[in-house]
């Protein structure tokens, strides 16, 4: 399942101007040479990070950081779309629809994060309100942020900095007492307001902001396992470096699996998206597919239409 999240989460980044069948051969293709091996490495056995003690309880490098630094390649591969040049402000188009999808998001996330205990005890409980505090403080932070910089507090900030907050837990959630899961809360939100804003800085058109969240809040829970983690929580894990662990056991171990993911993400990244290039004849659509949009110029129909004037009929229809 978590191979299926992750390429997933690259496609917020380059939505509008890539080709649908330059994407899904990208899409097989990183799954299998840049998530299969940094999964085996993390999880797998005798993998090395595990084995140097990595500790990624639920997918913080392996599924988020990885995701979001390979988005950030591709997307400053793909280049801008052609709306975005005059550096107008793109928000969502249907913020009550954004809310319900943040909510879904957060009551899903308690199977991704609680279910890696794989077992229903107390390791999954601890996971499950760990999981918990870290969102509600990283959303009330975020929205704060907002008022404080915007003077408005935003119902999109406050989505933002739940799903903020989901990332930067979900590698420590296993290891980490409540108290621990509400700083890396309220860190990941500033972490990543501040990350959006180097975005814009390196002109990336990451169009959903999978580095900002998913990259910089990856990265930022992987350090903090190490810092926060506590075997009172989990017998298997080690003590954090706050928590009276030694630099060599509780962070060398996160830093060498933060490196290694950017590593693998950026470069296998750059490499197979110019092998795709090559194969389908470019990675991005046409202007006029881009003008019209990818909806109608590769499958042909809308998700919002009054008048079907235009449209192709389905090959299907009765």
């Amino acid at each position: 399942m978590f191979a299926i999240i992750t390429p997933a989460l690259i496609s917020g980044a380059i939505v509008e101007r890539m080709k649908f069948s330059a994407y899904c051969l990208f899409m097989l293709l990183w799954a299998t040479f840049v998530y299969d091996p940094l999964a085996h490495w993390v999880w797998g056995h005798n993998g090395w990070l595990g084995n140097a003690g990595a500790e990624d309880f639920a997918g913080g490098s392996v599924v988020h950081m990885s995701s979001g630094f390979s988005a950030l390649t591709l997307a400053m591969i793909l280049g801008k779309r052609k709306k975005s040049e005059g550096g107008d402000e793109m928000r969502p188009h249907n913020l009550p629809l954004t809310v319900i999808g943040t909510a879904l998001l957060w009551f899903g996330w308690f199977g991704f994060n609680a279910g890696s205990a794989v077992t229903s005890g107390q390791l999954a409980a601890s996971a499950f309100t760990a999981t918990h505090v870290a969102t509600g403080t990283a959303a009330m932070t975020w929205m704060m942020l907002d008022w404080i910089f915007y003077k408005k507090p935003t119902a999109l900030g406050f989505c933002s900095g739940a799903v903020a907050g989901l990332v930067a837990i979900t590698p420590a959630c296993g290891f980490v007492t409540p108290m621990g899961a509400l700083i890396i809360g309220i860190a990941v939100s500033c972490i990543c307001f501040a990350a959006i804003k180097i975005k814009n800085f390196l002109k990336a058109d990451d169009a959903l902001d999978v580095f900002g969240v998913h990259g910089c809040g990856g990265l930022w829970g992987c350090i903090a396992t190490g810092l926060f983690s506590t075997v009172s929580v989990n017998s298997a894990a080690h003590d954090g470096w706050l928590n009276g662990g030694s630099f060599a056991t509780a962070m060398l171990p996160q830093l060498k699996d933060a490196g290694s993911t950017i590593a693998i993400a950026v470069v296998g990244t750059f490499v197979l998206g110019k092998i795709v290039g090559l194969i389908c004849g470019g990675l991005r659509t046409t202007d006029d597919g881009e003008e019209d949009g990818l909806d109608l110029a590769d499958h042909g129909e809308v998700g919002y239409s009054s008048d079907s004037a235009g449209i192709p009929a389905y090959a299907g229809a009765v």
